[in-house]
C-alpha cells in the first residue's frame, strides 16, 4: 500500500502539550512532501486557529476546521462549509440547560464565551489564536454557529451530558468529545470522517492512499475511513483499538516518528 496523503490531527497530535509545532515535526513533513505525499490538517480548532499551523508549515493545500465543517486554502479560498442546523443548535443548548458547564460558541470566525476565566479558556486562547468574547446571550448565535463547545473538568457530568443529547441530535449534528473536557457540537458533515473524505477528495487521493493520524474520540471516525490508521502513543485505548499502527506520543514529536518510520520507511500493514 503506498500512502500518497497523510491527514493529521492538531491538538494532542501535530503539537506538543504546550501547542507548540517542534523543528521536528516541521523538518518531518517537509520530509514527506519531498518524498511526494501530501499533508494537510484537521482539526476541531476554528480556522484563526489553524492558519499559524498553515503558516509554519507553507501549506498551501487545502485544510479542515471545525471537524471538517470548513475546508479552506490558505488563500482564503472555501471548498466546504457546514453549520449547525439553527433548530439542532437550539435544540442542543436547551437539552443542556442549567448544567454546570462553561459554554463556548464559535461563529463568524469569532469565539463567544461564558466567561474568560479558567485554564482552559486560556488553553483555548492559544489554540484558537484569539481572545474570547465574554457574554451571556448566545440566542442570535445559535443561528449560524459552526461549533458549539460545552466546557467541563467533570468528565462524568459530560459524558453524561453526551449520552443526554447524542441519541436525540446525533442524527443531525456531530456531537463528540474532542477532549475529555470538552463536548463539543458541529455540523452534520462536521465530523472527521467527512472530512477526511473531503480533503483526500481536494487532493484527488483515494481513501485508500490517505493515512489518518490523531488521538481522541472525535478523531476514530476518520481513523475508521483511511488506508493506514495510526494513534498516537497518548492516545487512549479506546482510541488505539481502531489503529494499525501506533506511534510516539505527543510530546515525543509522534508525527515525526511517524512519518518516518511508519510511512516514509513502509513499516506499516497492507
Amino acid at each position: 500500500m503506498s500512502i500518497r496523503l497523510l491527514v493529521s490531527d492538531v491538538d494532542g497530535t501535530l503539537v506538543d502539550k504546550q501547542k507548540n509545532l517542534t523543528p521536528a515535526t516541521i523538518t518531518a513533513v517537509r520530509r514527506l512532501q519531498a518524498a511526494g505525499v501530501g499533508f494537510t490538517i484537521i482539526s476541531a480548532r476554528p480556522k484563526s486557529g489553524i492558519m499559524p499551523l498553515v503558516e509554519a508549515l507553507g501549506l498551501d493545500a487545502p485544510v479542515a476546521a471545525f471537524n471538517g465543517g470548513l475546508v479552506f486554502r490558505a488563500s482564503g479560498e472555501v471548498i466546504e462549509h457546514h453549520r449547525i442546523d439553527p433548530a439542532v443548535a437550539r435544540a442542543v443548548w436547551d437539552a443542556i440547560g442549567d448544567a454546570q458547564v462553561d459554554r463556548w460558541v464559535f461563529a463568524d470566525d469569532r469565539w463567544y464565551a461564558s466567561t474568560d476565566q479558567g485554564g482552559h479558556v486560556d488553553s483555548e486562547r492559544r489554540a484558537s489564536a484569539q481572545e474570547p468574547i465574554v457574554t451571556d446571550d448566545f440566542a442570535g448565535l445559535l443561528d449560524r454557529a459552526d461549533k458549539i463547545t460545552f466546557v467541563s473538568d467533570d468528565e462524568p457530568l459530560l459524558r453524561a451530558l453526551h449520552d443526554r443529547i447524542a441519541p436525540a441530535h446525533g442524527e443531525r449534528a456531530t456531537i463528540v468529545q474532542s477532549q475529555t473536557y470538552y463536548l463539543d457540537v458541529t455540523a452534520a458533515e462536521g465530523n472527521k470522517g467527512s472530512g477526511i473524505a473531503e480533503l483526500a477528495a481536494a487532493f484527488a487521493v483515494p481513501l485508500s492512499q490517505t493515512a489518518a493520524i490523531g488521538d481522541q474520540a472525535n478523531d476514530i471516525a476518520m481513523l475508521k475511513r483511511a488506508g493506514l490508521a495510526i494513534a498516537m502513543g497518548n492516545a487512549p485505548d479506546a482510541v488505539k483499538a481502531h489503529a494499525s499502527a501506533v506511534t510516539l506520543a505527543n510530546d515525543a514529536d509522534g508525527v515525526a516518528h511517524a512519518i518516518d518510520t511508519i510511512i516514509l520507511n513502509g513499516d506499516h500493514h497492507s
